[in-house]
């Protein structure tokens, strides 16, 4: 290995973990977010309730809870993950039909949201 890009490297490493917000990137995201009121089993082997607040995430552990923030009018609610979704491109999340309607997007099918992982997880 060449000393300036061994040099370049190690500088790389020095700086990168100063400029890092970890907790603001890991912990919450924006985009899309769509719901869904068929089904009788969740990925996570529960049964389905459209009225309950729950929602499916990609990756997310099942029982985490997430803070769902509606940002076209701001109401806030707290779901828990216990499916996986969504399945269509661009969007982030997708939730009962209960917390669409306590969100006020189910007339509109799908809104913009802020998702934050909150300090606790339910078991399933």
């Amino acid at each position: 290995m060449k000393p300036h890009f061994f040099a370049a490297l190690v500088s790389a490493a020095i700086i990168a973990p100063v400029s890092f917000n970890g907790a603001a990137h890991a912990e919450s995201w924006t985009g899309k977010a769509s719901f869904y009121s068929h089904g009788t089993r969740t990925a996570s082997g529960a049964k389905f309730q459209p009225g309950a607040l729950t929602a499916a995430h990609r990756s997310l552990p099942f029982g985490t809870v997430l803070r769902v923030t509606n940002l076209a009018n701001q109401r806030s609610i707290t779901v828990t993950v216990n499916d996986r979704g969504p399945f269509i491109r661009g969007r982030i999340l997708d939730v009962s039909s209960g917390a669409a309607d306590a969100l006020g997007f189910r007339g509109a099918g799908i809104t913009q949201v802020r998702i934050e992982k909150v300090d606790r997880t339910v078991t399933l």
